[in-house]
Order: structure tokens, then sequence, then C-alpha cells
């Protein structure tokens, strides 16, 4: 538990500097909104949401979606499984809050 409180502590300390930056006219809007969304911590995905964004957004099997997300078929099994109980994080639930605002095409090159 610290390290969220530390990870969070330090992520308001980056977005209140760039703030600064953006009064004193040192950062423009375009990065200011990016700042805001490094900054932004993903929203915690259920798996009723999960199955969602992959198949009413994404449009694909699980399969595909594990592999454009580059986790195992199993992990997004999970994911979708209440039974399991886990859940994505980190740069997994980041991904997915990618692809549920810009679509599927933010992770294809």
């Amino acid at each position: 538990m610290p390290k969220t409180t530390e990870k969070n502590r330090v992520l308001l300390e980056l977005l209140e500097t760039a703030i600064d930056l953006k009064t004193h006219g040192l950062l423009s809007k375009p990065e200011m909104a990016r700042m805001n969304a490094l900054c932004d911590e993903p929203p915690s995905y259920t798996p009723d949401k999960v199955v969602e964004i992959r198949t009413s957004i994404a449009k694909v099997s699980q399969s595909v979606f594990a592999s454009l997300l580059n986790v195992s078929v199993s992990t997004v099994q999970k994911w979708e499984s209440p039974a399991a109980e886990k859940r994505p994080s980190g740069a997994a639930a980041k991904l997915l809050q990618l692809v549920e605002s810009k679509g599927i095409q933010v992770l294809i090159p």
C-alpha cells in the first residue's frame, strides 16, 4: 500500500509542476493534455467491462486481444472470469483505457 501512496504523490507533484509551467507559458496546451493523460490513473476494470471492450470496441477474439495487449490468452480469460478475481493493472489497464477511449487502432501499427 505505501508504494501506491508514494506513486500517487509523485504523480500529483508532477501534475502540479506541469500546471505551473503551463501558467507561465512554458508548456503548450497539447503538452498539458499529454501530462494529464500520463498522470491519470486508469480505472479499475471488471470482467464484464473487459468483455465489453474486447467484443464491442475491439471486436476481436481473446487470442487476438491477448496478442495486441502483449499478455497471454490465459490472462485475458482470467480478466473476463468473475471467479478468477484477476483484474488488469498497470500497463495492461492503461492499454485497456486507451482502447476504450480511442479504439483498437491505437494498438495496431
